[in-house]
């Protein structure tokens, strides 16, 4: 077993496979008002909170960009689509959550998301009490890529960032954690690990179930 007390998971394409559909649905709440190639600034947008997605989103398109009528479309094509237990679940979620209670090591949540999107979510794939702290983006100033919401779970859960394990999938969330002294392990979702991840990331791995396999300390 490796040396760690902690560990602290994303939501957003760690726990759930929700990114490919929120992207769907910012996509078709696009296209429907005549806007085009949404994917690269909603990729950039991966991993930080409404307030950072509408600087994004502004910066791309101009001022005149109709953020608020986008994501609130997208956000209502989303929720009906995946609410009431409908959200996939990423494979692995429940085995590791499962070993790291079995071995007495300390769980939080950091995900950039709204706080009861994330508590509903999590409620309804029964592991909301898996998690000693659930951290949102809306508990936070500042989002990822800045620290500050690593350093609030650790915090919560009285842990050292040191000795935290961060299970991301995002680059925001990457650096987020590396920035806070955790120490970041990537399982890529809709974003594929580049150099800067391979550097900044302690481990890249598969899946959920390969971090288990690291954790217990065997090879990548």
């Amino acid at each position: 077993m490796r040396d760690f007390d902690a560990v602290v998971f994303d939501m957003d394409g760690v726990i759930f496979d929700s990114e490919r559909g929120m992207m769907q649905c910012w996509l078709e709440a696009a296209e429907k008002r005549g806007i085009r190639d949404l994917e690269k600034p909603y990729m950039a947008c991966i991993g930080t909170n409404a307030a950072r997605t509408r600087e994004i989103m502004l910066d791309a398109y101009g001022e005149d960009f109709p953020y608020d009528a986008v994501a609130k479309e997208a956000s209502g094509r989303y929720h009906e689509k995946y609410d009431g237990g409908r959200l996939p679940v990423k494979p692995g979620v429940y085995d590791i959550l499962e070993f790291l209670a079995k071995n007495g090591k300390r769980i939080a949540l950091a995900s950039s998301t709204r706080r009861q999107t994330v508590l509903d979510q999590l409620r309804d794939a029964h592991i909301l009490d898996s998690f000693e702290a659930v951290i949102t983006g809306d508990m936070v100033a500042k989002s990822k890529p800045e620290p500050d919401i690593f350093l609030r779970a650790c915090e919560k859960i009285d842990a050292l960032p040191e000795r935290t394990y961060a299970i991301e999938d995002s680059h925001n969330g990457i650096r987020a954690a590396r920035r806070g002294g955790l120490r970041p392990i990537m399982v890529p979702d809709l974003l594929p690990a580049n150099a800067e991840m391979f550097q900044l990331a302690e481990a890249v791995l598969g899946s959920l179930t390969d971090v288990i396999t690291y954790l217990r300390g065997g090879e990548e």
